[in-house]
């Protein structure tokens, strides 16, 4: 569901990208207060996770189309809301810069539409909810099959309507939203049962890791074995960067499937603004591994995000906890 600069108006990604600027601040000063020592790594490696996952495109039968997670309501389950946001956003912007997916003028709208969709509207209004406190394995997976369907259908009707309100191409918006909804209600259910099974197996193995299990402690994301279950994460992420492009479908995703059926084009056709021409050329400078070529690029793309964690961690680590005990005394 990664828009292109093609799809947007000047107007429609300033406003989109100031909106995102501020939900970004938030989460820092959020996540800012909530700093434990753990958070920062185990944002790197979820989110590497999360980043190896979108990159299989799994075919859907019988439309010629294909789908890919998103990991917003995943992560937000794991992580919490707001530190999930700042995880998604991230993978965002490096698939934008690295790997040129999405545009670089879009990528407000896509943070709106696939981050702060799921992890800041869907989770804590839908998800927590349904799942309960007790979290049991039924209530949570019902709550993750629902809460991917929501966020993908609310993303979807996003991108429409920002489409709509760029009015730069000439899709019949009903015709395009009638596209958008059926196919993304199909890729959601695919996410939510996929988000179920991990949250599962997490569930099992190491329940502190779930937010909803763990609001009343200290922190929301708090492993009994922190280390050991950050290399597990990280190695599983790595692992999955490596294999998933090898069986990733080339069908086209759901948003391109639908600008396809709409206006049979999967680049509808308008005059590029100054601004688009700008925002090309910046991504045509950072993109080492447009499109994810390279047997490697998915596992290079994982690191990053790790290395990126595990650094800033080690830079802003503190005596916080220290200097709250003598505060205390």
């Amino acid at each position: 569901m990664h828009m292109s600069d093609a799809l947007v108006s000047p107007a429609v990604a300033v406003t989109a990208g100031a909106v995102a600027v501020a939900l970004v601040a938030t989460a820092a000063v959020r996540l800012k207060r909530e700093y434990t020592p753990h958070t920062l790594p185990m944002m790197g490696v979820l989110g590497a996770f999360v980043f190896a996952a979108q990159m299989l495109n799994f075919a859907i039968p019988g439309t010629g189309s294909s789908g890919h997670l998103v990991g917003g309501v995943l992560l937000a389950a794991m992580l919490g809301p707001w530190a999930a946001f700042l995880t998604l956003t991230a993978v965002l912007t490096l698939q934008c810069l690295l790997f040129a997916d999405g545009g670089l003028m879009a990528l407000g709208c896509n943070i709106l539409n696939m981050a702060a969709v799921s992890c800041l509207v869907v989770y804590p209004l839908l998800f927590r909810p349904v799942a309960g406190p007790a979290m049991s394995f039924g209530r949570m997976s019902l709550a993750a099959v629902v809460s991917c369907v929501m966020a993908l259908l609310l993303g979807s009707a996003a991108v429409t309507l920002e489409t709509e309100m760029s009015g730069v191409t000439a899709l019949p918006t009903p015709t395009f939203l009638g596209f958008m909804l059926p196919i993304h209600m199909v890729i959601g259910l695919v996410e939510g049962v996929a988000t179920a099974l991990v949250l599962g197996v997490v569930r099992r193995a190491e329940p502190a890791m779930l937010e909803t299990l763990s609001r009343d402690v200290e922190t929301t994301a708090r492993p009994a074995r922190p280390v050991m279950t950050l290399a597990v994460v990280a190695v599983v992420a790595v692992a999955c960067a490596a294999w998933i492009p090898t069986v990733a479908s080339e069908w086209p995703d759901g948003l391109e499937w639908s600008l396809l059926r709409t206006a049979e084009t999967e680049n509808p056709s308008a005059e590029p603004s100054a601004m688009s021409a700008a925002a090309a050329s910046v991504v045509s400078a950072t993109a080492l591994l447009p499109d994810y070529k390279g047997a490697l690029a998915g596992v290079i793309g994982a690191l990053i995000l790790v290395t990126v964690a595990f650094v800033v961690a080690w830079a802003v680590r503190s005596p916080w906890p220290r200097r709250r005990k003598r505060d205390g005394r």
